[in-house]
């Protein structure tokens, strides 16, 4: 008691004790003390009335100030209190001052009626204290407002429910929720907007369990059937992405109105749920609610997202109906959703309708184009609306543009956008940088995109995903794993989910199993692998690193598949040769209601092509375009070709491929010359390579491979021929690279390479491996040599094959029993795929071998490829 006694006498006002601590004794006392003071000081003022104006009464001074309340003169109220006393002015006008400095948001006459009543020892009661919390709240001086709360017991609700509420509005959501809880302790009797505001800061939060004893209070306390309440946890649960217990609440509370119904259908919209919440409006209508434009804007999100055309329609007349075509929302959402429905001429009508349009319609329009690939009228668009105008675009308006440009790889007209934006000075601008990089990215200029990231002087992860995942997909993967590091290292921003999905590729692009690994433990660690997205490119990964038992086991373990988790599967057994297991798991799939798509009968055929599983070839075939009406495209036509042609049957190919309704496009003819190379037919060669040099007379691919027929044919005459006509074209061959992966380290062979530290060890090897083949029978295939020489030279050149002297690094510095991982970028030659038999079963190791075809698994002297390669 002592130390609240002494606290009150050194606060700034003086509070109203409790009555029980009160005897009427003390009251009579106090009385009698203040009519003694009056007297005293009205006996002073008559003393020197010759000399002064005429006494100022309690009533006169209240009146004054009434006065100048009513016409809001806070001016002459605070001049007023300056020269007035204590007993002069009555706490009820300073209580309505008070108002009036809440009222305007003067809080610089607040603080001087607040002076007052400190200087003058007031005793601040509920209602004065209500006040002055009041007028700290609205003026903004919540810490005052808040010590004001702490020292005076307020029994009103409104002033608590106002406090709350302004705290929550500044973002101290914990502030907010601390002052609720001391209204409980306090037995302040609670209303419904308290629980409208305390909800917020939960839902701010993200407290979910804060809202859910929220609920269990209001529940208790008998406001559960308030509708401004289950408004307030509607939204609560909405915003938690708590839908099925939002949609408890609607369904418990006795009278919904528009909000409520509202809250409902743009919660289901938002979080996906869009046939669950156009459904709810479509209930909403029958029973006889009268909607609003809130309602509307909810239900073309809806109807855009669903691709719902025919249903925005009826809305848009409803729209019409109800007077909302002039308003820019209405306007603005029902151009976004036809836009994003691809019925481009409606919204063009609405477009040209608009009689304010602004830069929110401009970015709808413009991202309607981009999304039909009318990559010219969006770009058209965007000059027009400056020009012509005289609309600025924005930041969206931008990114939409250079969307348009990346999705449709216009490198030029991305360049001009740049050139706009560094003449805007926008170039700073963390977002448009980021789509500036994608945009270069995706039309393969990873040049610009790296300057453009070299010269941002703020980055976010965003940033870093972009820029790795460009050089992933453009075939940097050295570049992309090298970012990857140096953003481990820089520990500034911590990788995503999408930052490993950005980054696998490149592990699987470069067979990198030791880094996949590294960056798989990192999933596990953080709980990515619950992504979908993540789990399916770790898949992809382990299986294009040569590790199918691996990939497997991680898709068995995703606990939704979807058609992309199926599908990367099936390409898996594909590429390495296990056709029956890649038709098994694509029965499998359809058993399980997941139809397939394009790809995945690509997949499928891929697989049968590369196990020689002609008939069930034919069958996936047919199944696609008469059971599942997908008609058939130049990639499933020459996986169609590639299988007859693998198997030997040219002839039955090369009328497959007269007979296509479409025309053939130069990687079917490939495919039926990489088919003559594999069976020696170099009369249908000939004439395959003709229709192949016409379509692409620039690609060195298939003149090598040309040259490769006769060289093995010893048609050397020919090869000559064909060499020449690479060099007078001015194309180069790329040369056959191989390379594996040691102790995290990426080592990369040429053919004849001689660089490597270890090639003395490497060549040794090789010869002994050479000597023991011949001793068991085996003799080189000097025919794969491809050279004009003698057999010994032919044979020499055969051992600098770059996938042998990968293979020879492996055997002599990997452990003991770990797998040989190799990669090379060409078809491996039919001499490099018998010695690696061989030193599958003269070294007892594994060798997993990848070339630009397929995987090779050599175990035991034996290839799971089965000569179909």
């Amino acid at each position: 008691m002592a130390m609240l006694s002494a606290n009150l006498s050194s606060s700034s006002f003086s509070f109203v004790p409790s009555r029980r601590s009160q005897t009427h004794k003390e009251t009579a006392s106090v009385t009698r003390v203040r009519k003694d003071s009056i007297f005293n000081k009205a006996s002073l003022r008559t003393a020197s009335i010759e000399h002064r104006d005429p006494p100022q009464t309690l009533t006169d001074a209240n009146t004054r100030l009434r006065r100048l309340c009513e016409s809001g003169d806070l001016e002459n109220i605070a001049k007023l209190l300056r020269v007035s006393q204590k007993y002069d002015i009555d706490p009820r006008t300073l209580c309505s001052v008070l108002q009036l400095c809440a009222d305007t948001r003067s809080l610089k006459h607040g603080k001087e009626v607040a002076s007052f009543i400190r200087r003058n020892g007031f005793v601040v009661d509920s209602n004065m204290g209500s006040k002055l919390a009041l007028m700290y709240t609205n003026c903004g001086d919540l810490r005052e407002a808040r010590r004001v709360f702490d020292q005076v017991r307020i029994e009103k609700a409104l002033f608590w429910n106002i406090l709350m509420n302004e705290l929550a509005k500044a973002g101290d959501f914990s502030g907010s929720i601390e002052l609720f809880e001391k209204m409980m302790g306090s037995g302040v009797e609670m209303d419904s907007y308290t629980f409208s505001c305390v909800s917020k800061s939960f839902s701010s939060l993200r407290s979910v369990d804060g809202g859910e004893q929220l609920h269990g209070y209001v529940l208790k306390l008998g406001f559960g059937e308030c509708s401004s309440v289950g408004n307030s946890l509607l939204a609560f649960y909405l915003k938690n992405g708590r839908v099925e217990s939002a949609r408890k609440v609607f369904d418990e509370m006795t009278e919904r109105d528009v909000i409520s119904w509202n809250s409902m259908i743009n919660g289901y919209v938002s979080t996906g749920l869009t046939e669950q919440g156009l459904s709810l409006f479509v209930e909403m209508l029958c029973s006889g609610i009268e909607f609003d434009l809130a309602t509307v804007v909810s239900v073309f999100a809806g109807c855009a997202d669903s691709c719902l055309v025919s249903l925005g329609r009826a809305v848009h007349g409803i729209g019409v109906k109800a007077c909302m075509s002039r308003e820019d929302r209405f306007c603005n959402t029902l151009l976004d959703m036809y836009s994003k429905c691809g019925d481009l001429d409606s919204a063009k009508a609405v477009f040209r309708e608009m009689s304010d349009r602004s830069v929110v319609s401009y970015t709808s329009m413009i991202a309607g184009y981009a999304r039909e690939g009318l990559a010219g009228e969006a770009v058209k668009l965007f000059s027009e609306m400056e020009e012509e105008e005289g609309i600025s675009p924005d930041v969206y308006t931008v990114t939409a543009v250079l969307n348009c440009c990346a999705r449709n790889r216009l490198l030029e007209e991305g360049k001009r956008v740049h050139e706009w934006i560094k003449e805007n000075d926008m170039g700073f601008d963390i977002f448009l940088s980021n789509a500036l990089m994608d945009m270069y990215a995706k039309c393969g200029s990873m040049g610009e995109a790296e300057l453009v990231f070299s010269e941002m002087p703020v980055r976010d992860i965003i940033s870093w995903n972009t820029i790795i995942g460009g050089y992933s997909k453009n075939c940097y993967a050295n570049e992309a794993l090298s970012l990857f590091n140096l953003l481990l290292e820089e520990k500034r921003f911590v990788p995503d989910e999408r930052t490993v999905v950005c980054v696998l590729p490149a592990c699987a692009s470069l067979s990198a199993f030791d880094k996949g690994r590294e960056i798989h433990g990192y999933i596990m660690r953080n709980g990515f692998f619950r992504d979908r997205h993540v789990a399916n490119s770790l898949v992809d990964m382990y299986a294009k690193c040569g590790a199918l038992l691996l990939a497997r086991l991680l898709f068995d373990e995703i606990a939704s598949k979807d058609l992309v988790s199926w599908t990367v599967m099936i390409a898996g057994y594909g590429m390495h040769g296990f056709g029956k297991e890649a038709i098994a798991l694509f029965d499998q799939k359809r058993r399980e209601g997941i139809e397939p798509d394009e790809i995945s009968f690509v997949s499928v055929l891929y697989a049968c092509s590369h196990s020689g599983l002609v008939d069930e070839g034919w069958r996936f075939f047919n199944i696609m375009r008469h059971e599942c009406n997908i008609e058939p495209t130049l990639e499933h036509y020459a996986c169609v070709v590639d299988m007859l042609a693998r198997t030997g049957d040219l002839s039955k190919a090369y009328r497959f491929i007269e007979n296509m309704p479409i025309p053939p496009d130069a990687t079917i003819w490939g495919a039926l010359l990489c088919g003559c190379r594999i069976h020696h037919d170099v009369k249908l060669a000939e004439r395959v390579a003709e229709r192949v040099f016409e379509l692409e007379p620039e690609n060195t691919g298939y003149y090598v491979l040309m040259a490769n027929i006769y060289a093995e044919a010893e048609k050397w005459e020919e090869v000559k021929r064909l060499r020449k006509r690479i060099g007078q074209r001015g194309l180069r061959k790329n040369p056959g690279c191989s390379w594996i992966e040691i102790k995290g380290r990426v080592n990369i062979f040429v053919a004849g390479d001689s660089s490597h530290p270890e090639t003395e060890n490497i060549e040794a090897l090789l010869r002994r491996v050479r000597a023991r083949m011949r001793e068991e029978g085996y003799s080189p295939q000097t025919k794969y040599a491809l050279i004009d020489a003698e057999e010994m030279e032919k044979e020499e050149a055969l051992c600098g094959h770059s996938e042998k002297l990968a293979m020879g690094l492996g055997i002599l510095t990997s452990g003991h029993g770990k797998i040989i991982r190799v990669t090379k970028n060409l078809r491996v030659c039919g001499d490099c795929h018998e010695m690696a038999k061989f030193m599958s079963k003269l070294t007892g190791r594994e060798i997993v071998l990848r070339d630009s075809n397929r995987f090779h698994h050599f175990k035991d002297g034996h290839c799971s490829c089965r000569g179909f390669w």
